[in-house]
């Protein structure tokens, strides 16, 4: 939508040869921010990463899953704390492998990672996953 404005301001401008004040900061684009299985989907679909690092990936997703859900049955010691840290590194993890070749999917997890590190860490929500 706010794209769509822009475009139609531009347009605006041009038919009545007013020019637009570059200085008049423009609001940035609304980003996607996706769910679990969004971004399972995008990552399964992504041609920026083979076939044995998506499977290192989805193992690494797994394990991490797990650790989660003994953390919330009490089942661990391994605090939240240390599962963040685990959890922000598997996220810069895809991130580099995304940066270079896939910067729509690899801007699609920036902004949802909050998101999802708050579905993981809330023990309702994460046990209707």
């Amino acid at each position: 939508m706010v794209r769509h404005a822009a475009a139609l301001l531009l347009l605006i401008a041009g038919c009545s040869g007013v020019a637009l004040d570059s200085r008049i900061p423009q609001p940035p684009a609304p980003q996607q921010t996706l769910d679990l299985s969004g971004l399972q989907a995008q990552l399964e679909a992504t041609k920026a990463i083979g076939m044995f690092t998506k499977i290192s990936l989805k193992n690494q997703v797994d394990d991490l899953m797990k650790q989660v859900r003994d953390h919330h049955e009490g089942k661990t010691t391994r605090t939240m704390t240390e599962l963040r840290r685990s959890y922000v590194l598997l996220v810069m993890k895809m991130l580099s492998l995304l940066q270079d070749t896939d910067q729509r999917l690899a801007s699609d997890i920036v902004s949802s990672r909050e998101a999802i590190w708050r579905l993981l860490s809330d023990q309702n929500r994460f046990a209707n996953l």
